[in-house]
């Protein structure tokens, strides 16, 4: 299981990171069809539609690499048990807090969809097509929260509290300084 939630966490940073270099891609085939008088139609929204994916799918892979802004100043004071139980209720917090998002996001896709909204831009396709991102990405967060809280909860150390250590520990060339 753990190999799979690796690999599910690395796939979707892999689609964030594809999304990114997607919107340099549209936005330099635009200017330079500008350049030669030709329109990419919808590229607009193709980028705007980029921005989105890119960051709901990074966001899973980047809490486990302990990367996203987490309250860890104020925990990291307190001594080893109480660090454990304010973290639990946090990540507990979090849990609630992400899959609200998730639902949310489920919520607003599907009505989209249930409705046959098609996007407003030049573009006209469905757009629950593009907003499914939101719901994968979230998704992914979720299940990212959700197994830290369970590895704190049964005793082991969370992979994000290894990647800062592992960051921490890592010297700074002397020319980087």
């Amino acid at each position: 299981m753990r190999r799979f939630l690796d690999r599910l966490y690395t796939a979707s940073g892999v689609v964030g990171a594809v999304c990114l270099a997607s919107i340099a891609v549209v936005m330099l085939a635009q200017a330079g069809l500008r350049e030669v008088g030709v329109l990419l139609r919808g590229a607009d929204d193709i980028v705007a539609w980029l921005c989105a994916a890119s960051a709901f799918f990074a966001l899973g892979y980047t809490f486990r690499h302990g990367e996203l802004v987490r309250v860890g100043i104020l925990i990291d004071q307190f001594p080893p048990r109480a660090r454990r139980r304010a973290e639990l209720v946090a990540l507990g917090a979090a849990l609630v807090v992400v899959g609200y998002i998730l639902w949310a996001c489920a919520s607003f896709v599907y009505e989209s969809w249930k409705f046959d909204e098609v996007a407003q831009g030049l573009l006209k396709i469905p757009i629950w097509i593009p907003q499914m991102s939101l719901v994968l990405g979230a998704l992914v967060f979720f299940i990212a929260v959700l197994d830290e809280f369970v590895v704190l909860a049964s005793g082991g150390t969370p992979a994000y509290r290894r990647a800062e250590e592992m960051q921490r520990s890592t010297p700074v060339p002397e020319d980087a300084a």
